[in-house]
């Protein structure tokens, strides 16, 4: 008889989970479908850090494609990557709402912070990447061209409109990826793997490791290299202060 209850609780709780899982699916689906009537408006918005960097540049710029359905594919994929953007809250959300049952109270307030926070620190990260690492990027690539003088013929950059996209797309998510470090230490902190000591003991090798990060995640320049490295240190900084205080609560905790 417990053999048929426990079967027909994890029976239950696969249903569960499905319906979660279709309710996600569906909600990223409406959203892919009204973001690709927006594709040509929501490029523009992404392609705007590259038109701002080159404005004054005196040169006629343009963005090319040279296969036929290269453009074609290029909304689609801004348009699931916007719509995905957009539904990660509700993902969330759903994946709250399925583990939240069976949570002890205390457990529900010491994770309801982190649902809150991933998605506003990848936010963060992709905010940075969009007002200061990109414009920076682009004028740092940009110095490469040539006029001829030295080179017989000019060097200008045309670029393609889907490794444009690709790029932004990288740098976002990475950025967007990388943020989540806070929210990796203070949850390894919670179940004891890691104290504020450890990541302090450990910092030179962290920087040496969130460098080499920096440099598998970015293009190969220091801008975009620094400009991810220089925010990871601060996080890592900040999340020994969080692991401390996730500490000092602990000890509240069992003293009470």
């Amino acid at each position: 008889m417990k053999h048929d209850e426990n079967e027909g609780g994890f029976i239950s709780h696969l249903a569960e989970l499905r319906k979660r899982l279709i309710h996600s699916f569906i909600f990223l689906i409406i959203f892919f479908i009204g973001c690709y009537f927006f594709a040509e408006h929501l490029y523009g918005f992404l392609v705007d850090p590259f038109a701002q960097a080159v404005k004054n540049d005196g040169t006629d710029r343009r963005l090319i494609f040279t296969a036929l359905q290269e453009t074609f594919l290029t909304y689609l994929k801004i348009s699931f990557f916007t719509a995905f953007f957009v539904t990660c809250p509700f993902i969330l959300i759903q994946i709250w709402k399925f583990i939240a049952p069976g949570l002890y109270k205390h457990e529900k307030v010491a994770i309801l912070p982190y649902l809150v926070l991933t998605p506003m620190l990848f936010f963060l990260g992709g905010i940075l990447v969009y007002y200061l690492i990109m414009p920076l990027a682009i004028k740092f690539f940009l110095s490469f061209e040539s006029t001829g003088i030295s080179t017989n013929l000019p060097i200008q950059l045309e670029a393609k409109v889907n490794e444009y996209l690709s790029l932004v797309m990288k740098l976002i998510f990475a950025f967007g990826i990388s943020f989540q470090l806070p929210v990796v230490l203070s949850l390894l902190a919670r179940i004891g793997v890691v104290d504020s000591d450890f990541l302090k003991k450990r910092r030179k090798y962290v920087v040496v490791i969130i460098f080499a990060a920096a440099a598998l995640l970015t293009p190969p320049d220091p801008i975009t290299q620094i400009g991810l490295a220089i925010p990871l240190l601060i996080l890592y900084e900040l999340s020994i202060f969080s692991v401390k205080f996730i500490e000092n609560k602990k000890f509240k905790d069992s003293n009470a």
